[in-house]
């Protein structure tokens, strides 16, 4: 599979200020990778120094197996901070400045409005457009040019939840073209209804990455309690059927692999000597586990 970016030990400062501190991960093609993290973790950092925009304290980024030089910029596009229309012009004619810009052809106009649904507003001037609407506009610059890769930070920011669905059909229907699509943001339910792989930061460092899937999971999860709770927690991580098992406060909260009920655990408990004075089946939430993650 081709890596699209490779970074590695990525460290940024602003002063006595460390925002990236060490970062490592690998997009590979094809991936929506997602980029989660609270407010301040160094998402929009972290992608403003691989696309050149800030220069890094420390460590080195690759796009596609080279570094990063105007050729790998000409197929990548990028919404890291808000583009600039102008509000007296139409859509069109704010694209054609853009096609311009990036020397693609005016043909791309028309996809680009068409993909982000405002083909029928293309003469319809940008100051009388609402928020979701420049939002999808704002997506429609990014796709002049047709590039390989979108890189976008926190796209969704501020809108309704109209306007999130419509930015996400958009990702969605450029991952289906094979896109590869970077996505920062710190809504949960943004990255886990669009995204592939994800990489979480927290105060500047990477504290897990790897498949949205395998990382964030909505396992249900067993919480029991027995007399002794220290002999039954190596009992449970010593079998085929529990995937973990950890004591939080006063109970063991138990990760089952699939296929495996709370009546297999309980016999298990039984057969190893362990009488249960408690089991509670628990469905965990994503965002439980996230702020699990984060407040490690």
């Amino acid at each position: 599979m081709e890596k699209v970016l490779q970074i590695n030990n990525l460290s940024k400062n602003y002063g006595s200020l460390q925002a990236v501190k060490d970062v490592s991960f690998t997009v590979n093609q094809g991936e929506v990778y997602g980029i989660l993290g609270p407010n301040g973790s160094g998402k929009t950092t972290t992608l403003a120094v691989v696309l050149g925009i800030l220069n890094a304290n420390g460590g080195d980024y690759q796009w596609f197996d080279e570094p990063f030089t105007k050729l790998a910029r000409r197929r990548i596009g990028s919404l890291i901070e808000t583009p600039n229309f102008y509000p007296y012009l139409s859509l069109w004619e704010n694209l054609k400045i853009v096609a311009k810009i990036k020397d693609a052809p005016e043909s791309d106009i028309n996809y680009a409005l068409g993909v982000a649904n405002l083909l029928k507003r293309k003469h319809t001037n940008f100051g009388h457009l609402s928020l979701g609407m420049k939002q999808r506009m704002s997506m429609a610059s990014v796709l002049i040019g047709n590039p390989e890769v979108l890189v976008l930070d926190e796209p969704t920011n501020g809108l309704d939840p109209e306007g999130f669905a419509e930015v996400r059909n958009i990702i969605q229907s450029q991952a289906k073209e094979g896109k590869t699509i970077i996505l920062a943001s710190h809504i949960l339910d943004e990255v886990e209804k669009v995204c592939s792989h994800v990489a979480i930061l927290k105060s500047g460092e990477l504290i897990a990455n790897g498949r949205v899937g395998e990382l964030l999971s909505s396992d249900e999860t067993v919480h029991i309690q027995a007399e002794n709770m220290e002999a039954l927690l190596v009992v449970l991580n010593e079998s085929a059927i529990v995937k973990n098992a950890k004591i939080v406060d006063d109970e063991i909260v138990v990760v089952l692999e699939t296929d495996i009920k709370s009546t297999d655990l309980s016999k298990l408990c039984f057969e190893k000597g362990h009488s249960l004075s408690k089991i509670v089946v628990k469905k965990q939430s994503l965002e439980d586990q996230f702020l699990q993650l984060v407040k490690k």
